[in-house]
């Protein structure tokens, strides 16, 4: 479907880059200072691929552990309900609770699934961070991140986290050349809730959250 793969060459760059950001070990979660949007990003991209590396067996065994990988340890540093809603936007009001709640496990479940996919695509690419602002007064913050490739030129992004209720903080979007990822997919999803309903777009999230991850060299090209 093709709302689904428009704007894929800057959802790949995201979901890259938030795996190498966002997913830590949780033995070493009481290392990463939530506290501090900056340090998160950091600490937990120096952990990231540890587990990757650690779970290669158990990933060429079954590709589908990628999920399992970004389920248990990005997940947590992602505020889901909070961008399933910016997603929704205008919508969010016009539908149920019970609709709310599966619209967000079904958008979960297509964002672990498209993040486990890019971990297919990891060629060692590396991480920097632009340097920290005073975020004491701010309650959403912008994170500057290059993704570096050898022979590439420099992906430059920025993630947005915002601090919650108890000082923490958590990821929530990420702009690409000035694009917002949420932004492009609320009009996307908005669109179709407009053709066919919040029902049908809960089932084909759903739909798509349940692919199985294809190890990259068993893909078509397109």
């Amino acid at each position: 479907m093709s709302y689904f793969s428009r704007y894929q060459h800057s959802f790949l760059s995201f979901v890259l880059i938030v795996c190498a950001s966002l997913i830590c070990s949780n033995a070493m979660a009481d290392e990463v200072n939530r506290n501090d949007p900056y340090e998160m990003m950091k600490q937990v991209s120096e952990l990231t691929f540890e587990r990757f590396h650690q779970d290669q067996a158990l990933i060429k065994e079954d590709p589908n552990h990628l999920k399992v990988i970004v389920r248990e340890e990005m997940m947590p540093y992602v505020d889901g309900p909070y961008a399933s809603y910016k997603v929704l936007g205008r919508y969010l009001r016009q539908t149920t609770k019970p609709q709310r709640d599966a619209f967000v496990e079904a958008f979960s479940d297509y964002m672990i699934t498209t993040y486990a996919q890019a971990f297919t695509e990891y060629t060692n690419q590396r991480v920097t961070f632009a340097p920290a602002q005073d975020f004491s007064q701010q309650k959403i913050v912008s994170v500057g991140v290059n993704i570096v490739e050898s022979g590439r030129p420099d992906i430059k992004l920025q993630f947005k986290a915002r601090r919650l209720k108890n000082g923490e903080w958590r990821a929530f979007d990420m702009v690409a050349e000035g694009v917002s990822l949420l932004a492009s997919r609320q009009s996307e999803i908005g669109a179709m809730i407009r053709r066919e309903g919040i029902d049908k777009v809960i089932e084909e999230l759903a739909s798509k959250g349940d692919i199985d991850i294809r190890p990259k060299q068993t893909r078509k090209a397109n």
